[in-house]
């Protein structure tokens, strides 16, 4: 389409957008495109991402993630000079604290920092628990943004923070801006009325001045520089399972969801925040979705626990390890009668996985020809917790959930979805597995117009039903 202008339509009738969409372990800038029957996407680039150590602790690398953005960007806009419009999506709480003058004071924390463990206390000392589930509705999680915020002397000083898609929003566009999905999951955002909790940040000694103005998804934050196309940069579900809750092809409205990758978000999609005691004793939370609508989930511990024990034994044979053998052997192998709890607190920071993981089977760290029977261990740990979570969401919402769909990169892991459909009892129906691009791409699409004024969620997930049909996993006995 070498002809066109940088944000006119594409020719025949399909328009395209650049969705930047961020994991915690890598991150990929893709060309959606959206027409009659059309929809699908274009991987124009891939790159690592994952913590860095420093002297104080583990952080991210704006610097190179910038970098690889702008670069994927770049050349999305070279491949497809019709691109209409950027969305950046990435992972949730960190953030970046920016001076009066824009610069970044520092490099942005990651979550699994342990610094983060001082700030819990220094929190609940001011305002306990129960009232903070009262007021946020966010499950307890020691690295949520308030907790970092309060084991952060530098934000005093700031005079802006960033959550990380808003913060590559403001190089791209120069402006400073919260989109509203992702603030939820900061603590710091009344679950009930979706704005900033003023009060209780400055009950916290948060200077409220590091709060931006608050974005919704399909809002134009700003534009892109003219060497880069002067396109809009609309928000989008900017935090990563918001996005790809938008793209869950929800078969009924008992229907559940897993968004599975390094973390496995298990929930229900409802209208108001479920803020009782049974929902905070079991944990669960109430993050903000597309149009308002709420994600009411519990965080379990996902496919981090496989690829960090993955990682572990590769470092240890100085050699790769093929994970699709390695997971077609563990399917061969005697389903395992003894599990591990897959959101123990000793599983949370990098290092090494297998060691831990056998510490908590009490048994020895198994030899490379006992690895298949490990990684299927692994496997239905995490499906097990996954059932748990399912059996209590239904409980607390009122609702008999009758099917689960399971998006992300844990719908190519076959061992996971069977075992989570047995687990559970329910049939679960595996993909899309670019659902957090692929809702980023249609809530963009939906803001330029292409699919008129009053297109509703279910709508666009008819599209997806309609694009990337799902795989089946039904219970066996």
């Amino acid at each position: 389409m070498s002809g066109e202008t940088a944000g006119s339509p594409a020719r025949g009738g399909v328009r395209a957008v650049a969705a930047v969409d961020l994991g915690a372990t890598s991150g990929r800038v893709m060309i959606g495109r959206v027409g009659d029957g059309v929809l699908e996407l274009e991987q124009v680039a891939r790159f690592p991402n994952g913590p860095v150590e420093r002297a104080d602790g583990w952080h991210w690398d704006l610097e190179a993630l910038w970098g690889h953005v702008h670069a994927g960007l770049t050349e999305a806009l070279r491949r497809e000079p019709g691109i209409e419009s950027v969305g950046i999506d990435s992972w949730a709480v960190d953030y970046g604290l920016l001076s009066r003058d824009g610069e970044l004071v520092a490099e942005p924390f990651h979550y699994r920092d342990e610094r983060t463990a001082r700030g819990v206390d220094a929190v609940h000392g001011i305002v306990p628990f129960e009232e903070l589930y009262r007021r946020n509705g966010l499950q307890f999680l020691p690295f949520n943004t308030l907790y970092q915020y309060a084991a952060d002397a530098r934000v005093a000083d700031a005079e802006t923070s960033l959550l990380i898609p808003d913060l590559l929003a403001e190089r791209l566009t120069g402006r400073r801006v919260a989109e509203r999905t992702n603030a939820s999951t900061t603590g710091l955002l009344d679950a009930h009325t979706g704005e900033w909790d003023l009060a209780l940040a400055e009950a916290l000694g948060i200077p409220g001045r590091v709060l931006p103005p608050l974005v919704d998804p399909g809002e134009t934050i700003g534009h892109t520089p003219p060497g880069m196309g002067g396109v809009p940069v609309i928000a989008v579900g900017s935090h990563d399972t918001a996005s790809a809750i938008v793209a869950v092809p929800l078969s009924s409205p008992n229907a559940a969801y897993i968004s599975c990758g390094t973390w496995g978000l298990v929930g229900l999609e409802v209208a108001e925040p479920i803020v009782t005691d049974a929902a905070r004793a079991a944990n669960f939370t109430n993050e903000g979705g597309v149009d308002g609508r709420v994600r009411f989930l519990h965080n379990v511990t996902g496919l981090w626990l496989l690829s960090e024990t993955v990682r572990a034994w590769s470092e240890r044979d100085g050699a790769p390890i093929d994970l699709p053998a390695l997971l077609a052997e563990a399917a061969t192998v005697p389903t395992p009668t003894r599990l591990f709890d897959a959101d123990d607190a000793s599983l949370a920071a990098p290092g090494d996985m297998p060691t831990r993981i056998a510490a908590l089977l009490g048994m020895p760290e198994p030899g490379a020809a006992e690895r298949a029977a490990f990684a299927r261990v692994i496997v239905e740990s995490i499906a097990d917790a996954f059932a748990r979570t399912l059996r209590t969401a239904g409980e607390l919402a009122g609702r008999g959930i009758d099917a689960v769909h399971l998006v992300g990169g844990g719908a190519l892991n076959a061992l996971l979805c069977q075992a989570t459909a047995d687990r559970s009892g329910l049939p679960v129906l595996a993909g899309p597995i670019e659902a957090t691009a692929l809702g980023n791409v249609l809530v963009q699409a939906r803001a330029l117009g292409c699919f008129g004024a009053d297109a509703s969620l279910e709508d666009l997930r008819v599209r997806v039903a309609s694009a990337f049909p799902t795989a089946r996993f039904d219970p066996r006995p």
